[in-house]
This record gives C-alpha cells, structure tokens and sequence, in this order.
C-alpha cells in the first residue's frame, strides 16, 4: 500500500505548535496560521497577508502541503438540498461525502475509509471491499469542502457532522479521534461534539475505547438484525464480535458514560422490516437508554428498502415497549447518496 504524506491538515494545534517551535517560528504564531488553515480554509497561504518572515519562510520551503482533495463528480437532487461529492485523493483514491439541507441547517456525511472491510451484504461500500485508512487530515479535508461548497452559495456553515459515508469510523479510531479534535476545536471550525455522531457497525474495541476514554460524541450502532444468525447474514463481521457480546459493550459504554446510545436499523424489505423484528428488537434492548433510528435502505444490488407502512407498524410495536424511535428522513434517492453508490456506479 503506497504511504500518503501528511499535510497541515493533519497536525493537530499542539502537534502544529510543536512543529513550529523545532522550525525555530515562535509558538505564539500557530494561532494565525491554525485558523487561516481551519476556520478561514484557506487554498493558498502564499495570499495570506501578515505572516510573520519566519513563518513564511517555513511555509514556502519545508511546511508540509495543504491538504488536497478534488471534486470527481458533483450531483444535486431534485430538490436542491443534497449535494454528493466524489472527491480523489491525492494517491487516486476516491471517497464519498455528502452534504443535507435541513430546515436551518446543514449537515455533512463524511467518510472515513476509502472502501470498507466490513462486508455488510446490503451496502455498496462493503460490496466493494477495503482500499486503505484516510488520514485524519483527508477526513477534515472533507469537511473543510463542505464548508467551502456551502459557504460559495452563501448558505450558513455545517451544525451536524455524521462519520455515517464509506468506511467503519472504529476501524480507523485514532485518525477519526484525532479528525475530531481538530474539527472541534474552537480556534478552527469549533463544530460541537454534542452535533457529532459515530456510527459503528459493532467494532466491540473501538467502543470500550469510547466508554473508557471517553468522547463527548454521539454513539450510533448499527444493529440490522436482533439475533446473531440473522445479523450474521447481513452483516459478516457479527462473526468476529457476536452480538450478546456487542449488547454488553454497549450496556457498559452507558453505564460509564451515561450517554445514550442511537441503534441504526436499516429496514430491508422482506428481511427485517416486520412487527416479530420490532418485537426482538424491543427485548434485546431491554434496560439499555438507546434510540433506535429506523431507516428506509437506499436500494443497492439485490436489496430494496421497506415500505413506509412497514416502517410505521415497526415503529408501533417500538413504542408500544417503551423504546423511542425515529423514521429517518430519506434524502437524495434520486442521487444515490446511499455509502458507496456514486463511487460503485463510476
């Protein structure tokens, strides 16, 4: 696998700090430069007026590059509010972000792998296997492209954040972490963690790391199924981390960091989309301060999403056990904004 250089992208403020210092630039300059970089996003610090000459000097001879992401394809749904972007990478890879409009604010869907090796049947990242990591700064880099895209239209910057496109955010833990701090910081694009969700589809270590350590962001797990031979099928890592194992963690993640925890139920017509799934999704989750979000599947090869009559009887039976649930709102079907679609079909 060829190595990828870092970028500025990548340096955390400390880490951004420390490299100055050794280049002989006074630490008191990293504040200016970190947010001509992050909260300004600017393409070319050579334009930047005021630098300091030391900085200057660094930054045209030994400074590592800007991050650089180019836009392979861009489609705009019917409606105007979702934007996927297919940006490569500077080795060629290509990834997938994705940009929604809601009423008052916007939020990015960004990925963390170029493909993935989780091999869930129904998606179309996992149908076309794992490519490599992205580095923390090719995870902000995407997010910093969707804050130049809308800002361009004159639209308000980003509120939400969801590590939801290609790839399995735990999988790639310490670029995911260290992307995050970056975008959190409130020197740069100061995102709020309380906005920022996780979602796994059941990496075990990745999420007693989060119970540990632990991080102020939301947690979405990604059931699909609620017994270890259907969730099996559908999702072949459940083989590595079974799922009375993967319940567990997540008990232990709320009872150390009483936070709570949002379940992904992909609704696949004909697989798991009836009442008797509602109502082992009810038992399983018996005790454990979870949400469960109940999404339409975008179509991929082989599986169609449930019908919405489906989806409110699931719901019914959710809430008739006293487990809250939430129909997600469908955006771009029209340009397969589903993880992997647009890269698959190119």
């Amino acid at each position: 696998m060829p190595h990828v250089p870092s970028t500025l992208h990548d340096l955390p403020f400390a880490a951004l700090e420390r490299t100055l210092v050794e280049a002989g630039v006074n630490r008191s300059h990293t504040a200016q430069l970190w947010q001509a970089v992050h909260r300004e996003n600017v393409a070319d610090l050579s334009c930047c007026p005021g630098f300091v000459p030391p900085l200057r000097r660094w930054l045209e001879r030994t400074a590592p590059a800007l991050e650089r992401v180019t836009v392979d394809a861009e489609i705009i749904s019917s409606d105007d509010r979702t934007r996927k972007y297919l940006l490569k990478l500077e080795d060629g890879q290509t990834i997938e972000t994705v940009v929604m409009g809601y009423p008052g604010r916007f939020t990015a869907c960004v990925s963390t792998q170029a493909g993935c090796a989780m091999g869930c049947v129904f998606c179309a990242t996992g149908q076309m296997g794992f490519a490599r990591h992205l580095r923390t700064g090719e995870i902000v880099a995407q997010v910093l492209h969707a804050q130049r895209t809308l800002r361009a239209r004159g639209e308000p910057g980003l509120r939400n954040l969801v590590l939801m496109g290609m790839g399995e955010p735990l999988h790639n833990y310490d670029a995911v972490m260290a992307a995050l701090d970056i975008l959190t910081d409130s020197r740069g694009v100061g995102l709020g963690p309380n906005r920022i969700a996780i979602s796994t589809v059941g990496v075990i270590p990745g999420i007693l790391r989060l119970a540990e350590e632990p991080k102020p962001y939301r947690l979405a797990v990604s059931l699909h199924a609620a017994n270890q031979a259907e969730r099996q099928v559908l999702v072949p890592s459940a083989a590595r981390w079974p799922l009375d194992e993967l319940i567990e963690a997540c008990r232990v993640y709320c009872a150390r960091t009483q936070r709570r925890i949002f379940f992904e139920w992909t609704l696949i017509d004909g697989k798991n989309d009836s009442a008797d799934h509602a109502a082992e999704v009810s038992a399983l989750l018996r005790g454990i301060d979870g949400h469960v979000n109940l999404i339409p599947l975008n179509p991929t090869s082989g599986f169609n999403g449930g019908t919405s009559e489906r989806a409110k009887e699931f719901q019914r039976v959710l809430r008739e056990a006293g487990l809250p649930s939430t129909v997600r709102q469908r955006r771009g079907i029209d340009v397969a904004a589903g993880c992997g679609q647009l890269r698959a079909a190119r």
